[in-house]
């Protein structure tokens, strides 16, 4: 007698992805608060010499808009939400899924690699605190600003940048985020300019709220002082994969992360091509934010509508990805 057939079961591949600067937001921390994971708060004020609890909880929106403190604080809420999605079995075999990489929006990819097991709490928060304090002092040596480009095809946008430079502005590409959004940083006249010229190629100039140019040249003093804390950091040899913003090409440990974080500094942000490696080559079918604020979760159903992606902003999200996937 033939045995009945049976669906078989199994792990649904999804991708962890975890935000950068700009998701910050006053009490941040708040929903995490009365978790497991918070003692990590601990382990994490130690490490960056900052009173994280504070940071998290009670400091003033105003006041998180500075460099340093923003990466520390979206940082932190990153790492309590994976912390407690593993805790709780929400990602993983208990959760019918495997999670086969991990990526990050510029400071983001600290918070990745940390997830993907390639660098201790300790030493990535450390290497936070360190960027952000880096970020700041080369923003206040040099004045520069950021504007987000909408509608406009990468195209369009890269030749009226490599147009203006030829003129003698200073302004670059710094983060190629999705179809129709392209970031550019430079000096404040730079980036006038290229407002100014933006309906030419039918886009529009959203001017951004940071303390600086990054991922330009600006930030060269930055990477110079990331280098020398990143001397003494130990990385784990192996580790799951992390799709890198330099190259958008993943990396288990076979990479030099040092030159990867400090040539970030100063290189635009790959996160299209890197959400199109973890939805095309490495096979994620589902996506799940892990921080403070849903901005990846809408920059990825532009790029790859058809992908599943879950924020998890606070512990009640965590049971949207307790889902068993049943697959032939």
């Amino acid at each position: 007698m033939n045995e009945p057939n049976h669906p078989v079961r199994h792990p649904l591949p999804i991708g962890l992805v975890f935000p950068g600067q700009g998701t910050q937001k006053e009490a941040m921390g708040e929903p995490w608060r009365l978790t497991p994971s918070w003692e990590l708060t601990e382990e994490m004020s130690d490490a960056a010499g900052q009173d994280i609890p504070e940071l998290l909880l009670r400091t003033p929106a105003a006041e998180l808009k500075r460099t340093d403190l923003a990466q520390l604080g979206v940082f932190a809420v990153a790492v309590l939400a994976h912390a407690e999605a593993v805790r709780r079995g929400a990602i993983g075999p208990e959760a019918g899924s495997e999670v086969v990489a991990c990526a990050g929006h510029s400071l983001g990819e600290y918070a990745a690699l940390t997830a993907a097991g390639g660098l201790g709490l300790s030493a990535a928060t450390a290497l936070v605190a360190a960027r952000g304090r880096a970020m700041r002092d080369a923003a206040l040596g040099r004045e520069g600003t950021m504007g987000v480009l909408v509608a406009a095809p990468l195209a369009d946008v890269e030749q009226l940048v490599s147009r203006l430079r030829d003129e003698g502005h200073q302004v670059w590409v710094a983060n190629i985020n999705a179809p129709g959004q392209t970031v550019v940083g430079g000096s404040l006249e730079g980036i006038d300019e290229l407002g100014a010229l933006a309906p030419s190629i039918g886009a529009k100039m959203i001017r951004l709220q940071v303390g600086g140019a990054f991922h330009s040249p600006y930030m060269e003093p930055a990477a110079a002082a990331l280098t020398i804390a990143l001397k003494n950091t130990a990385f784990a040899p192996v580790h799951l994969p992390v799709v890198a913003n330099v190259d958008a090409e993943p990396y288990t440990g076979d990479c030099d992360w040092p030159a990867h974080f400090t040539r970030q500094l100063t290189s635009p942000v790959q996160w299209e091509r890197s959400v199109g490696t973890l939805t095309g080559r490495l096979g994620c079918r589902r996506l799940v934010e892990l921080g403070p604020g849903r901005t990846l979760a809408g920059l990825i159903r532009r790029i790859a509508p058809d992908v599943e992606v879950v924020s998890v902003e606070g512990p009640e999200a965590l049971e949207q990805l307790a889902v068993h996937a049943v697959r032939d």
